[in-house]
């Protein structure tokens, strides 16, 4: 091979490396969101004036770095979303290795395990139990399990790809016993779940109830919620939710996050 040759080859091998090393530093993080309608409500925007956190957790985060992808539906539980295979098999068929997945369930997994309208409810608890059940809608029979056990099902999924999982603890309802707001089982149950399957944890229920305790119950009745509804947040209290969110990742950098959060 000639020298000017072997320049030539020198010089488009230097410029492949170049752009290879520019295309990895410009690879973002990515972050997905998968919960119910407390974490996206409706469309995700505010038609009703309710929001879920879901739709502001990427202001706090450096977005030239970070892309959230904000998966949670409406109505959903933890065994009706796993088992819609157009939600959860998408965002599985898109993970690669790395990737960040946070999730919230709770709030409807209390439904009737067996209904005409969404068959949508859970054994409660962290237990293998399971119950074999004629779901009507999808018109076959169907092995219910635990909450507990969904999510452990979905931190298997996520570790398969080489993806992280999170799970947050659902948000308290704003329901209160004198001064204090009433807590959920749900979030021990996510716990438990996060333990057993070496996932993540951030205990979303207590941030949440911490911060309406401190601020009081007229204020949160005024700020965050409507009068008819204790469950869906209005943008106030959505905000609100992701800032604590975003809080605990930075004040936690054992999940991942910490880096990217915006001081």
């Amino acid at each position: 091979m000639s020298r000017s040759k072997t320049i030539t080859l020198i010089c488009a091998l230097c410029c492949m490396l170049t752009l290879s090393s520019f295309l990895i530093k410009q690879e973002k993080q990515r972050v997905y969101i998968i919960g119910d309608s407390t974490v996206r409500n409706g469309q995700g925007n505010g038609s009703n004036r309710q929001w879920g956190w879901g739709s502001f957790l990427a202001d706090y985060m450096d977005s030239e770095k970070v892309d959230v992808f904000n998966k949670a539906l409406g109505g959903t539980s933890s065994r009706s979303y796993f088992t819609n295979r157009s939600l959860w098999q998408q965002i599985l068929d898109s993970l690669r290795p790395g990737d960040i997945v946070l999730m919230q369930f709770g709030h409807n997994d209390s439904s009737p395990i067996v209904d005409s309208a969404r068959a949508r409810g859970t054994i409660r608890g962290n237990s293998d139990d399971y119950q074999e059940v004629n779901n009507p809608l999808l018109k076959q029979k169907e092995m219910v399990y635990s909450y507990g056990f969904y999510l452990r099902r979905f931190v298997k999924n996520i570790k398969d790809r080489g993806a992280r999982a999170i799970i947050c603890s659902p948000i308290p309802r704003n329901k209160w016993e004198g001064n204090e707001v009433v807590k959920s089982d749900y979030a021990k149950w996510a716990e438990e779940a996060a333990t057993q399957s070496a996932a993540d944890f951030i205990p979303l229920q207590d941030l949440v109830a911490t911060a309406y305790q401190q601020q009081g119950q007229e204020y949160v009745n005024t700020h965050y919620f409507d009068a008819k509804d204790a469950t869906h947040t209005l943008k106030d209290g959505a905000v609100l939710n992701a800032k604590l969110i975003a809080t605990y990742l930075s004040n936690n950098p054992k999940l991942g996050l910490a880096q990217w959060i915006k001081k």
